[in-house]
């Protein structure tokens, strides 16, 4: 499926002359690759949103509860709707009453490496392994590292699908694990979320 028709329900639920969120606008040029990105979003709620560059669009999950340095911890994440690659660098305050209203910042960026094998042994890409239910990686970010996988548990004949995130692998002992969302900083600006709606809430 061609990224536009991805970004049909992403379009469609947005007000582009009141949000300064991107369109449908590509990726600036030579950004190519797996990307990987982890926001901080305080919406209704704060909450966490996982982004994967997966063909021309990054897929997207959300959750309560950022990553686990233990293997033990399973974290929830929802699936939400596909966005454009453009959407990586987005920071800053999402109007009242547009979808998703409230402040976003982007806690970590960087690439991420696929490992999901077939039975075989052979590679299989993030597309394919999200499609089977089951994609590992590495993320190379600032600030997270290691192995994760997500993990589908609950396909929902109504549309609700719901994976985990859970770490791969043994823990961290010298991991300082996810810091307080209010207090996290941005990694482009060093900003927290009450800066960043201080400042671009006036606009």
């Amino acid at each position: 499926m061609a990224a536009e028709d991805r970004l049909r329900t992403y379009r469609g639920g947005r007000d582009f002359e009141r949000t300064r969120e991107p369109s449908d606008r590509p990726a600036p040029a030579g950004d190519a690759g797996p990307r990987s990105v982890m926001r901080i979003h305080d919406a209704r709620r704060m909450h966490l949103d996982r982004r994967l560059r997966v063909g021309g669009v990054l897929k997207s999950w959300s959750g309560p509860e950022g990553p686990s340095d233990d293997p033990g911890d399973e974290r929830l994440a929802v699936p939400t709707e596909d966005q454009p690659l453009a959407y990586k660098d987005f920071e800053g305050v999402i109007p009242k009453g547009e979808y998703g209203g409230g402040t976003v910042i982007v806690w970590d960026r960087g690439t991420y490496e696929p490992l999901t094998h077939d039975r075989r042994g052979h590679p299989v890409d993030s597309a394919g392994s999200l499609e089977r239910g089951r994609a590992t990686f590495r993320p190379r970010g600032a600030e997270l590292h290691g192995e994760y996988a997500l993990t589908r548990f609950r396909s929902g004949t109504d549309g609700q699908e719901a994976w985990l995130l859970v770490r791969e692998g043994p823990a961290r002992p010298d991991a300082h694990g996810m810091p307080d969302p209010r207090r996290a900083r941005a990694a482009r600006t060093g900003r927290t979320p009450a800066q960043v709606a201080a400042a671009d809430g006036e606009r």
